[in-house]
């Protein structure tokens, strides 16, 4: 793992931009797998003004939807969707045919679950798999655990995590989480994880231990061979 830290959040994200940009320069199509919250909200932004200046670099990008707070509508403002229409796909003009999707309140989320692993696996790997570190460790809305879920699956919400920022004020709280499972992470070509701010000190502390464990999700990409960690300044501490 390649770990590198910056003075500020800005500073980290326009790297974590031109990393995407630089991949997309050798490969239009690709697939990025975007996660939601604040630690790619810059870097989304930043790619939106780099299409403002290359538009046709993004033509034959398909973005995959990491996860999903379930149980909420899909136009609840706290919903991934709605966060990434708002920064991200909507901004960028991604067409149906090149987004992919949880239903945030499918009739039958195991269905759901099933139907975004049918897609994966005829799909060819994640190319850049973007990701954030939870409060408790967790990447995506997997949680940690004694034993972790390899793909797609119906995920039981932790009390850290419904305090989440993007559903903390809101009263309808998600019921459970959608989300791709630590294989679905582990077979993308490039992951770029994004770790920012002083509330994430402990975790990213934690995390720099190397300590391979469930209990901390987070943890076991460092077995895999080809991740890019971004942190800044205020979530490294004295590790800066």
């Amino acid at each position: 793992m390649e770990v590198t830290v910056f003075h500020s959040y800005e500073e980290l994200s326009l790297r974590a931009k031109e990393i995407v940009v630089e991949a997309l320069e050798r490969k239009g199509d690709l697939t990025l797998c975007a996660a939601t919250g604040g630690s790619p909200t810059r870097m989304y932004e930043a790619l939106v003004e780099e299409a403002g200046r290359k538009p046709a670099l993004f033509d034959r990008m398909t973005v995959l939807k990491l996860d999903e707070w379930g149980g909420i509508p899909m136009d609840h403002p706290g919903t991934c969707e709605t966060y990434l229409r708002q920064n991200f796909v909507g901004p960028l003009g991604i067409p149906a045919e090149r987004y992919i999707a949880f239903d945030s309140d499918p009739e039958d989320p195991e269905k759901e679950c099933a139907r975004l692993q049918a897609i994966l696996d005829q799909r060819p790997p994640i190319d850049i798999c973007v990701l954030g570190i939870g409060m408790n460790g967790h990447i995506a809305l997997n949680e940690p655990a004694p034993k972790l879920h390899a793909g797609c699956h119906v995920a039981r919400l932790s009390e850290k995590s419904l305090k989440h920022p993007m559903i903390a004020d809101e009263e309808r709280k998600p019921g459970y989480g959608l989300t791709l499972g630590m294989a679905d992470i582990f077979r993308s070509r490039h992951i770029l994880l994004l770790i920012n701010g002083e509330k994430k000190r402990e975790i990213a502390r934690a995390f720099l231990r190397r300590e391979i464990t469930t209990e901390l999700p987070a943890s076991l990409l460092w077995l895999h061979p080809n991740v890019t960690c971004l942190i800044d300044e205020a979530a490294a501490g004295e590790q800066a």
